[in-house]
């Protein structure tokens, strides 16, 4: 029979983002297979292109998901095969969004479609460490006090169970056929959480 206490503690920390992620798609609508897909090939390329004129390396593009597809059309009327390539561009100039958006734009033209931005930290070691301890002295606090108010005292730790989260900020967005998008456009990455949950059971001593 299991004897002592449970408790579940937990611990944030927040830091600044250090990655951007952008996802772009390109689109064309054919009346064949072929052709769908010798356009969207075509775009793709004049979007990689032009994102790596402003500095993006190769390995910073990478392509997400493909798709060939039939539409859906009204009953007697000619077939649409719609083909897709997401591609998803990662740098760490957090200020180059407006900039990569409008060489992507001028591109791709209206096959250009922006799917989602997300801000995010590469290397988040330090902060789960932070966060861990954040959560085991928490845990402790609330076994010490559930000790003291049952009589016992605390002895040692028999189980740890840890999770942890982390949720990039995202944002999404469908880029309007012709829209014009000014040069000037930002955005502000925010803080982000960086958390550990601990599930401590304590013995009694």
């Amino acid at each position: 029979m299991e004897t002592g206490v449970r408790v579940v503690g937990s611990g944030q920390v927040t830091a600044a983002p250090d990655v951007l992620r952008v996802s772009f798609s390109v689109e064309h609508v054919a009346p064949d297979v072929a052709a769908a897909v010798a356009r969207v090939g075509e775009r793709t390329d004049a979007v990689i292109a032009a994102l790596r004129e402003q500095g993006v390396d190769p390995s910073a593009i990478g392509t997400t998901t493909v798709n060939i597809y039939q539409e859906y059309r009204e009953p007697d009327t000619s077939p649409g095969y719609r083909g897709s390539h997401m591609l998803t561009v990662t740098t760490k100039d957090l200020t180059s969004f407006g900039r990569l958006l409008n060489a992507a734009v001028d591109a791709g033209g209206n096959s250009l479609g922006l799917q989602a931005l997300e801000f995010d930290i590469e290397d988040k070691t330090e902060l789960l460490t932070r966060a861990r301890g954040l959560a085991f002295r928490q845990a402790r606090t609330k076994a010490e006090e559930l000790a003291g108010l049952a009589g016992y005292s605390l002895g040692s730790v028999s189980l740890i169970s840890e999770t942890h989260g982390f949720t990039p900020i995202r944002e999404t967005a469908m880029l309007a056929a012709g829209k014009a998008f000014d040069s000037a456009v930002n955005v502000i990455p925010g803080g982000q959480d960086v958390q550990v949950t601990l599930e401590v059971h304590f013995s009694w001593a």
